[in-house]
This record gives C-alpha cells, structure tokens and sequence, in this order.
C-alpha cells in the first residue's frame, strides 16, 4: 500500500475510492484498548457501518454489551470456557454466538468491507491471515503480525488484493506523510518513542522497579502487554522491524528518536533535506479513526493540539546500553529467516514472567537475548515454519526463565 513497485507493497492498487456508506466491519480483539476506541468511534457513526463480528479472548460480559450495542451479526471468544457465559448473555437477541480458535478464523475469514485487526501478541496471526485472505481493508494493530510473518503476510496481501492500513500511530504517522508513488525521494524514516516511564533511570534502578510502575506509561493508556513493552523499549525494536515490512526502505533507514511529549508520532526525511511529520495529542482515536474512514477523514473526539499550551517539543537518541531491545531487534531483523519470530515469542514469554513476578524487569530482555543464543535462526517459508519456530522459542524461554528464578 506504502509503494506500488516495491517488494514492501501493502496493495498493488493505491488509488483511493469513495467510502461507500454503510460499511460492513469486524474487529478482532473488541475488548481490549484498540478495540474498544474502534467501538466508541463506530457508535459515534453508526448510520455509516454495519457490524458483522465482533471477537474477544475470554471477556464474554463486555463482548456481549458491546454486541448488542452495536447490533452485530456473531461474537466470538476464543476461549471456550466462557462460551456459555456469552451465549447466556446474548440470549434473546438474535446475535450468534461461538467460541473457540476455529470460530475466531471463521470469524476473521467473514467477507466484510473493513476489519480492525487488534488481537495482541501472535495469537492475532491466523486470524489476521485469514482477515487479509478475503481481500478487505484490514486495519492491523498487531505488530506481531508483521515482526513474526512479513514476508509470509505480504505475499497473502499481494494474493487477495488485501489493503493493509497500519494502526500503530507511529507507521499510521508515517504512512500519512510518506510519498508512495516517489519511494526514491525518501532518504530515512524516524519513528518516535516516547521512552516510557523509565527514560531517565539507570540500569541499576531499573532492576529494582515494579510492576505497577512499568505498567504506568506517561502519556498512553494501552493495555499490559503493550506498555510493558513500551517500558523496555522492545515495544519500538518490533515496531522497528515492522516498518522494515511496511514501507521500502533498508534496516539502515530507520531511524529511531526518542520524543517524551509524544506529540509528534513519527517523520520522513526527504533527498531535499524537508523533513515531514504527523502531529497530535497522544491518543489511538486518532489513527483509528484515519483508518475506519480510509480513504476519507472520519471526525474523531481526541483532544486538539494545542501548541502553545505545551511550550516545547524535545529529542534526544535512545541509549541501547539501558534499553538493550533495541539492539536485539535490528539484529533480528538483519539476521532474519525465523530471528525475529523467536524474538516475538521470547519477549512475550519474558513480559508475562515479569507480570507474574517470576522475573525482575531488566530479566525481560536478558531472557529474549538468551532465547536467541540458543535457537538458530531458520528459513521462514510458510505458515508451519513461523509455528514451529515460535512454539521452540516458547519452549526454550520458559525453560531460560525456570532458571533464572
């Protein structure tokens, strides 16, 4: 979608058509942050959207009321013990309800116009496949997607005739101000990071912080995983290799910058030495709301960028010496094949080991590196290989971190 000719398309057809109104959605992972915001933004509109299914993991009482408030066609759990807590709570109502992996990819396999993609972590993966298979626009807030399965997403992409519009503010910042149809005229692309709540400790502090203080991020309301992540960086390594997927340009075109207002949501550097940016208060109502009225501008209720109330904007470089992730992410990304799927599974192994107080914070990233030291990187050629390679790392990090307790 980012740039026709290249191999890092996200469609092969850029030219942007009329919403046709009412648009028939789905969104994987409705009760979680993003789907929740895609919700509320529905419900602001909701003479321009028909809602087909709605999917959750195991919250069955507010995938139910989100149903019935947006009149959907089926809810999924994925779960299936709370398949009868969400069949008792859609009684009565005419909407269908399943559970289970297999009804979640039925799910995502629905022909719909548009479907936000918002299963965290690399359980989102089959059913984003199968969301992309059946050609819709598929708005994706599922890093691991990408990180995990590049390759493998964008051949599917290329398939279907699938449209992929990032979610992330950082790569929906970019693709707003990224000239698709010059690639050549762009020389590098920063992403953001606001550096999350641990920017100015030492490593030696960090080893000492708590959950409920990695879990408070200044500026963004996101859920566990994610600002965990944000609080070890790792968040913006896999963004990192994310980027490498969406847009064509090299590893060595990306750049990352570490901004803590979070105002600025990312740039691209042009040949001529201009420099364009995506500005806006830090919330994901923004970009959700670019990608549900894609190719059009849908109204969205986020707070309006006051400039001079906030004074100033700052920068600095990240310090990859206290946030190691990085580093393990451009070299996942350089070294390939499976690399990066391992790095996926092993971090989100080491994020829950934290959350359950079975490891420190500054364990997070050790255990992935180990992870990585153990395994060899492999070729990625199919959907079998990411499985097989992602259930290995799974395997070698929860044994890492047996030992390291």
């Amino acid at each position: 979608m980012i740039a026709p000719a290249s191999s890092s398309a996200l469609t092969a057809d850029l030219a942007p058509t009329s919403v046709a109104a009412p648009r028939r959605v789905s969104i994987l992972g409705s009760t979680g942050s993003v789907g929740c915001n895609t919700v509320e933004l529905i419900e602001r509109q909701p003479e321009a959207f028909i809602v087909d299914s709605l999917t959750a993991n195991r919250n069955a009482a507010l995938l139910a009321e989100q149903a019935r408030r947006l009149g959907a066609r089926r809810a999924v759990v994925a779960d299936e013990s709370a398949y009868l807590a969400l069949k008792d709570a859609l009684s009565g109502t005419g909407i269908e309800a399943a559970a289970g992996p297999a009804a979640l990819v039925e799910a995502a396999a629905s022909p719909v116009d548009w479907m936000m993609a918002a299963i965290v972590g690399a359980a989102g993966l089959e059913p984003t496949l199968a969301a992309v298979r059946q050609g819709a626009i598929v708005a994706f807030a599922n890093k691991e997607c990408l990180v995990c399965a590049g390759e493998l997403m964008l051949r599917e992409v290329r398939a279907s005739g699938a449209t992929l519009l990032p979610v992330d503010s950082e790569h929906n910042a970019i693709f707003q101000v990224f000239d698709s149809t010059r690639p050549a005229s762009v020389e590098r692309i920063i992403l953001t990071a606001s550096g999350g709540p641990f920017r100015t400790l030492s490593r030696k502090e960090m080893a000492g912080v708590t959950r409920e203080q990695a879990l408070a991020h200044p500026n963004w309301s996101m859920g566990m995983k994610i600002s965990i992540d944000s609080a070890t960086m790792m968040n913006k390594g896999l963004e990192l290799i994310e980027a490498y997927h969406l847009f064509p340009v090299t590893e060595a075109q990306i750049d990352i910058l570490i901004h803590p207002q979070s105002v600025v949501h990312s740039l691209v550097a042009y040949i001529d030495g201009s420099v364009l940016a995506q500005l806006g208060t830090p919330d994901m109502r923004t970009p959700i709301a670019y990608a549900l009225g894609w190719p059009e501008r849908l109204a969205a209720p986020a707070p309006r960028l006051d400039l001079a109330a906030l004074g100033q904007l700052t920068f600095e470089a990240p310090d990859s010496e206290r946030f190691p992730a990085l580093r393990l992410a451009r070299e996942a990304l350089k070294s390939g094949g499976t690399t990066p799927t391992i790095l996926n599974a092993a971090n989100e192994v080491a994020v829950q080991g934290f959350l359950d107080g079975r490891i420190g914070f500054l364990d997070i990233a050790h255990l992935a590196e180990e992870t990585l030291s153990r395994l060899a990187p492999a070729p990625l050629d199919n959907l079998e290989d990411l499985l097989a390679a992602d259930d290995a790392a799974r395997r070698e990090a929860e044994r890492a971190l047996t030992s390291l307790r």
